[in-house]
């Protein structure tokens, strides 16, 4: 049984991204039609026969550049969104400096809310809850599923697979857009097997 990671394509720059419903800048639409295109040719390899993505737009167009191509649905879910950033999510990164000066993900104590969002200690259970939660109806139904979903999400996926201790400041596993994350489930063990795959874009 196999969950596939997938990162969004590049989003619009100049603003804060957490729950922001901006979707993917130019660059970002043409990198998640070539992985797209490269999972098509390559279904043996990248085998799965459902697709869940995060339901902000810059993952949600990824996934349905991916969902045309290999003619398949999206399962929208919520849950599978970036760290929620309250009243920043979408603003202006030079409005965001005048309002919230020095306030960033990093800055935040665990327990210490984004105003109107969430605390990273929040974020991580959520992802925790959900992550976990496919895991157990993978194994049960024996399926291979992608998600499309954010940088930090997979983060926190890394670190609960590597059992390390997760905080806001630790250093941060590499995920570049439309990056591919394989992670391979064997008799109740969790492994990754393939980390950051860009082979797509090179």
């Amino acid at each position: 049984m196999t969950i596939y990671l997938v990162r969004h394509g590049k989003e619009e720059e100049g603003f804060r991204g957490g729950w922001s419903q901006r979707g993917l800048a130019d660059e970002g639409k043409k990198q998640a039609q070539i992985l797209a295109e490269y999972l098509h040719e390559n279904k043996e390899r990248f085998n799965f026969t459902r697709i869940i993505s995060s339901d902000l737009n810059r993952s949600k167009e990824t996934a349905f550049y991916i969902a045309k191509k290999s003619e398949m649905k999206v399962e929208l879910d919520q849950k599978w969104r970036e760290h929620n950033n309250g009243i920043m999510a979408g603003m202006s990164n030079e409005k965001a400096e005048t309002a919230f000066p020095d306030l960033y993900f990093n800055t935040l104590g665990m327990d210490e809310r984004y105003p109107g969002g969430e605390s990273p200690r929040e974020f991580l259970y959520r992802i925790k809850r959900t992550f976990y939660k496919l895991v157990d109806e993978v194994s049960a139904k024996n399926e291979d599923i992608l998600v499309v979903t954010h940088g930090g999400v997979i983060n926190i996926i890394y670190h609960l697979i590597e059992e390390i201790e997760w905080s806001n400041k630790n250093k941060i596993f590499k995920s570049g857009n439309t990056s591919i994350h394989k992670v391979e489930l064997d008799e109740g063990k969790m492994k990754i097997t393939l980390s950051n795959y860009i082979d797509h874009l090179n």
